[in-house]
C-alpha cells in the first residue's frame, strides 16, 4: 500500500482558495490511481476527486465540480488538490488515497492523518 501524508489545510473565509498536497512513498506511486476524500464531523466519508496514474483523467463530486481541480506530479510523488470558491459545507477533514478508477473507491483501507480544512462563513 501506498503511505500518504497530508497537508495544506488550514482556516478560511468563505470564498477563499486553499490547495492541499499529498506526498506519497514509494516508486509505483505514478502507477497509481488516487483519490481524495473529505470527513465532516458527524458525517460518512465522501469521495471529493479522483485522477488517473497518468494525470489524463479526473473525476470529481457533483457538489465540488467547477471548484476543486485534482492535479499530480509524479516526479515529486505528490498529488494536489486545489479548492477554489470555498462553501462552509467543504468543512472537513480531507484524506487521500489510492483509489479504484471502476468504483471510486478506496483500495484499501488505509488512511493518512488527514488535513483539517474549515471555511467560515
Amino acid at each position: 500500500q501506498v503511505q500518504v501524508v497530508e497537508s495544506g489545510g488550514g482556516l478560511v473565509q468563505t470564498g477563499g482558495s486553499l490547495k492541499l498536497s499529498c506526498a506519497a512513498s514509494g516508486a509505483r506511486f505514478k502507477t497509481y490511481n488516487m483519490g481524495w476524500f473529505r470527513q465532516a464531523p458527524g458525517k460518512e466519508r465522501e469521495f471529493v476527486a479522483a485522477i488517473v496514474w497518468s494525470g489524463g483523467d479526473t473525476d470529481y463530486a457533483a457538489s465540488v465540480k467547477g471548484r476543486f481541480t485534482v492535479s499530480r506530479d509524479n516526479a515529486m510523488n505528490t498529488m494536489y488538490l486545489q479548492m477554489n470558491s470555498l462553501k462552509p459545507e467543504d468543512t472537513a477533514v480531507y484524506y487521500c488515497t489510492r483509489i479504484r478508477w471502476a468504483t471510486m473507491t478506496p483500495s484499501s483501507d488505509y488512511w493518512g492523518q488527514g488535513t483539517q480544512v474549515t471555511v467560515s462563513s
